[in-house]
C-alpha cells in the first residue's frame, strides 16, 4: 500500500538515501540537507510503500521580483524514487499530493525547472510564456509553472529567485 505523508525528524537519513539513490549521486541529498540546515523548506513530504520509505518530494519558497508580483509561491526540487520503484506512480503521486498541501498553505504557483516530457501530464506548462524568467539560465521547455489557484497572469515580464542555497547548488555543478 503506498501512503503519502509529511516527513518527520526520524526520516532525514532515509530521505538522503532517496535522494542520492534516485538520482544516482549525493549532491541533491547534501542540498536537501543544506535547505533543512537554513529552514528553506516550505513542505517535505514522502512516500512509504508497505512501511518503506521509497519517494521524497520537496517544496522551497521563491520571490518573485518586481514586489513579489502579487504572488505566494514555491519552487519543487527535488522530486526522487528509488531506482528500483520508479515508473509505478509514485513521483506522481507526491506531486499531486504536494499540489493540494500547498495549496491549502495558500500558495499560488508551483515552479520547477524539470523534464519536459513528464511534468506536463501532471498539469505544468512553460512558464515563459506566462510572463515568468528563471534567474537561471535553464532551457524554456524546462522552466515550468503549475497554478495551484487560478492567478492573474498579466503579461508582465516577472523573474522568479530561489533561495540563496540554489545558488550554491548551481555554482558547484
Amino acid at each position: 500500500m503506498l501512503n503519502v505523508r509529511v516527513e518527520t525528524d526520524n526520516d532525514v537519513t532515509t530521505i538522503y538515501h532517496i535522494n542520492a539513490q534516485g538520482f544516482g549521486r549525493e549532491k541533491e541529498a547534501e542540498f536537501v540537507n543544506h535547505l533543512r540546515d537554513h529552514h528553506g523548506i516550505t513542505l517535505s513530504l514522502v512516500a512509504e510503500y508497505n512501511g518503506l520509505l521509497v519517494g521524497h518530494a520537496l517544496f522551497s519558497p521563491v520571490r518573485i521580483e518586481p514586489d513579489g508580483a502579487g504572488f505566494n509561491s514555491v519552487t519543487l526540487t527535488p522530486l526522487a524514487v528509488l531506482p528500483e520503484y520508479q515508473r509505478r506512480g509514485i513521483g506522481s503521486m507526491l506531486v499531486r499530493e504536494g499540489m493540494e498541501k500547498i495549496r491549502s498553505l495558500g500558495h499560488d504557483i508551483i515552479f520547477l525547472v524539470g523534464h519536459p516530457e513528464y511534468y506536463p501530464r501532471l498539469g505544468f506548462t512553460q512558464a515563459k510564456p506566462k510572463g515568468f524568467r528563471c534567474e537561471f539560465d535553464v532551457p524554456d521547455e524546462a522552466w515550468m509553472l503549475l497554478e495551484a489557484v487560478k492567478v492573474d497572469c498579466e503579461k508582465l515580464e516577472r523573474t522568479v529567485y530561489f533561495r540563496p542555497e540554489f545558488r550554491m547548488a548551481m555554482e558547484s555543478s
